[in-house]
């Protein structure tokens, strides 16, 4: 699930319009599906019957030998089974990594409580635990609106390495993850006694099918290394045939139903049920654009009629969560252009975890077609308002460059992805600083990825992107220091675009056509440790008003029994947030989100240190809110 609607020609699959009925989509299963034509021509439906998968839990089902599986029952259509047993699959998405380790419990039990019966994720046990079934989807490219699609950024150090592809070099690495991880998925599986009934050979690759090779070479590293339970593929409606791999069944994601959603799908497998494996109930939101949102009631429509035609389902997001630290992925369509840092996605629970008028319709659906009674539902988790803060020290950047790490020092510049840090793998996340003493001015030209402020000893000259290569420096009378700190803001996480998604500065720096040679690089990753040996500079008293990148600090109160809050920054630019060292994220005057989710689990009983990394000007007081504000 990865491009944002209504944007791309190159991508209209996602733009599902059209007609949202699925008896008129449906009939083009005759007579596979009598019951679509029955509803079109206005005769009586059948009652509804009740689901009664008591027995085929995690929990209860203890004698195993067969797991889900796909039949067909002399004409009728063909269904999912478990251990035999006729089953329809109720999942929901949660991304583990999006929400903070305290309340994956939580998140699960809402699922069940809701009515699911199967989530699509990784925390695997503790799934089993409350009776939920799983399906993992391994990658090793995800998408998901996450940096470079989930994939590591060092993979981009070799320009010869081709992503997603049987490229040697990436081969070499997927070879590497599935070893490092598939031993462990082994044990989990469902005849092993588990809970993982499927897992999905990578994703979406019909949208980006460069290498035909690529997919059928997954789906026999995975059994190679012995999973047994059923493979699918996923991909959307126009991209089925160049997704599908043969021997593993084909699911297909979707934002509505139209007339010929199911075309190539039929194309594929006429003879399999009919799985969703991504109903987008919401979308993303990106920097600069407005928030997405998605009505309650056609969220209910869509899954009432797939339960109605004994369609599988994964909705998509059951949990958004969060972008914390610097883990959004971005969009490309002519332009770059960050995901926000709130994956509330407009999702059944909200980015805190908090129910909605979709889960209580869907809650409430999924009762009626129940024949047990569903779970209580668990509690809501507390939130509070803090006291307003002004943080009262700041230091700038340039008084903090001697507590980072030792600089790089190159003759040329060198991109994020290929510093010689890390034990070899590079920089990943964060803004690099390339610092070079020059003594005249001129047309200086660069290829800075994404933002990057340009400055001449501490004063802020210029910005260059993706759209401003080049700007002018004024004459000097003096020696002066030229510094260009560049943010990457998200790697793209869809099409062939992430090949290209190297940050900081690429190629040459040059002025008036003239390289420039010899810069002092400064990697800075905002990793904990940086924020610890921070605490001994000397910093300054908060002047009225300071522009030009700087770190202010500040102390949140937050009582004995601290709970969930919503920090609110209107009157601060653009910057990120860290608490006791926690990257929160980023944010953006430029909307549309306006506050930050901070978990109660992350803040220590009464005080807890806040500091700010402000890029352009300072501002005022930081408030907190119960509410959040997208």
């Amino acid at each position: 699930m990865k491009s944002p609607p209504f944007l791309s020609p190159c991508l209209s699959w996602k733009r599902v319009v059209g007609v949202f009925f699925l008896p008129f989509v449906l009939s083009a299963f005759a007579p596979r599906f009598k019951q679509e034509e029955n509803l079109m021509r206005g005769r009586a439906h059948p009652p509804q019957p009740r689901f009664n998968w008591s027995h085929l839990t995690p929990l209860e089902l203890k004698n195993r030998s067969v797991g889900l599986g796909t039949a067909s029952t002399g004409r009728g259509k063909p269904h999912f089974t478990l251990e035999g047993h006729k089953f329809l699959i109720f999942g929901g998405s949660i991304h583990y990594f999006r929400v903070p380790r305290e309340y994956w419990r939580d998140r699960l039990l809402k699922l069940k409580a809701c009515g699911f019966n199967t989530v699509t994720t990784a925390f695997v046990l503790m799934a089993a635990e409350i009776g939920l079934w799983v399906i993992l989807r391994p990658g090793p490219y995800i998408c998901s609106e996450m940096d470079l699609g989930g994939l590591p950024s060092w993979l981009l150090r070799d320009p010869r390495l081709l992503l997603r592809t049987t490229n040697k070099g990436f081969t070499e690495a997927v070879e590497k993850y599935f070893d490092h991880l598939i031993p462990r998925v082994i044990p989990l599986q469902y005849r092993q006694g588990g809970p993982v009934i499927a897992v999905q050979v990578e994703n979406e690759y019909g949208s980006f099918n460069k290498d035909k090779t690529y997919m059928p070479y997954l789906h026999k590293a995975l059994l190679g290394r012995g999973i047994v339970e059923l493979l699918l593929t996923s991909d959307g409606e126009k991209n089925v045939l160049s997704g599908h791999t043969k021997g593993v069944l084909a699911a297909i994601n979707l934002q509505k139903v139209h007339t010929n959603t199911f075309s190539q799908l039929r194309e594929v497998q006429r003879d399999k049920p009919l799985l969703v494996m991504e109903y987008w109930v919401g979308w993303f939101d990106r920097w600069g654009d407005k928030h997405h949102v998605k009505d309650a009631k056609e969220v209910e429509r869509a899954v009432s009629e797939f339960i109605k035609y004994e369609i599988s389902f994964n909705v998509y997001m059951f949990h958004g969560g969060t972008n914390f630290g610097f883990m959004n992925g971005a969009t490309y369509f002519g332009k770059h252009t960050g995901i926000v840092t709130s994956y509330d996605y407009d999702a059944v629970l909200t980015e805190a975890g908090d129910y909605t008028e979709k889960y209580f319709k869907l809650q409430k659906l999924f009762e009626s077609v129940s024949a047990t009674p569903l779970p209580q539902v668990p509690k809501l988790t507390p939130k509070a308002v803090y006291p307003p803060m002004r943080p009262s020290l700041y230091l700038p950047l340039w008084d903090a460059l001697s507590y980072l790490n030792e600089p790089v020092r190159s003759h040329q510049p060198v991109n994020m992805e290929n510093l010689p840090i890390n034990n070899g793998s590079g920089q990943s996340y964060g803004l690099v600083l390339y610092e070079k003493s020059i003594c005249s001015g001129g047309r200086l030209c660069a290829h800075a990825h994404d933002m990057a402020q340009v400055f001449l000893d501490e004063t802020m000259i210029g910005i260059l992107n993706e759209n401003n290569k080049d700007l002018h420096i004024p004459e000097l009378r003096d020696c002066r220091y030229l510094r260009i700190l560049v943010e990457n803001q998200g790697r793209v996480n869809f099409s062939w675009q992430i090949q290209n998604e190297q940050k900081g500065i690429t190629g040459s720096v040059s002025i008036n056509n003239s390289s420039l040679e010899g810069f002092t690089i400064y990697s800075l990753e905002m990793k904990m440790s940086f924020f610890e040996r921070l605490r001994s500079a000397t910093w300054k008293p908060v002047p009225e008003s300071h522009r030009g990148p700087a770190f202010y600090r500040g102390t949140l109160k937050a009582g004995p029994s601290p709970k969930d809050t919503f920090l609110s920054l209107l009157n601060w630019n653009y910057g990120f947030v860290f608490i006791n060292g926690r990257n929160l994220g980023r944010y953006w005057n430029i909307g549309p989100q306006k506050t930050l989710y901070l978990p109660g689990v992350w803040l220590h009983p009464e005080d807890n240190e806040v500091i700010l990394f402000e890029k352009m000007l300072s501002g005022s007081d930081i408030k907190s809110t119960d509410k959040p504000m997208l």
